[in-house]
């Protein structure tokens, strides 16, 4: 049951930020399709970029308990987090922490340092969707 709630979701969110982003593409078109949701953990890429998609990236991550993503920044990028299953903390540099708990949605504004933590016992599992923000 948890996993077709899941699943629902995911769909829903992938449509609402793929359609946007092809409809007002002027490239060649990228096709619609399904990925499974694999990864047994750290970082497993979704969507990879052109020709795949018109600039958006994607991927699933499956963080241990404990753990986190390591520092990294958005640079021209905004970024969301879907997440999925467990609990952790959005780390934003120079901000509070900012923790949630399944499902929840972060998002993370351009030129933003941040980093992601399992705070929790179980694995963390989220799918994140970062897209060239316009300037």
């Amino acid at each position: 049951m948890r996993l077709t709630t899941q699943t629902k979701f995911l769909r829903v969110a992938f449509l609402l930020l793929v359609a946007p982003v092809a409809a007002s593409s002027q490239s060649a078109s990228p096709h619609p399709l399904t990925v499974p949701l694999q990864c047994t953990q750290g970082d497993c890429p979704l969507l990879k970029g052109v020709p795949q998609t018109t600039g958006m990236r994607s991927g699933f991550v499956r963080l241990l308990p404990g753990t986190t993503v390591g520092w990294h920044t958005t640079g021209n990028n905004e970024e969301s987090l879907v997440i999925l299953h467990g609990n952790g903390e959005a780390l934003i540099e120079g901000q509070p922490k900012q923790p949630f708990i399944a499902p929840a949605f972060v998002y993370i504004p351009p030129a933003t340092r941040h980093n992601v933590a399992n705070t929790g016992n179980e694995p963390l599992e989220y799918v994140y969707v970062v897209a060239l923000a316009k300037q």
